[in-house]
């Protein structure tokens, strides 16, 4: 096998800020920010959305129509149903 061609890969802490949720794991990623976990020094990386507070994983998704998009195609799908 070739020497040097795999990513070196480092202990991580992906940072949830919004749910104030730790994931600790190894990723490819660094960063300035240092924190030690059991005598190990991990980079910290800082999330906006992760699995703890997307809504799709929380069930907490409310589904809102700013724009009036379901009137403009029900308006759409009316005029087409009485074409035919």
């Amino acid at each position: 096998m070739r020497k040097d061609i795999h990513a070196q890969v480092h202990p991580v802490i992906f940072r949830d800020s919004s749910a104030k949720k730790d994931f600790v794991m190894w990723s490819t990623l660094t960063s300035k920010e240092v924190e030690k976990v059991n005598g190990v020094d991990h980079y910290v990386i800082r999330l906006d959305i992760s699995s703890a507070s997307h809504p799709f994983f929380t069930g907490k998704q409310k589904f809102v129509d700013t724009s009036g998009q379901v009137e403009k195609f029900e308006k759409r799908m009316s005029k087409v149903q009485k074409t035919t």
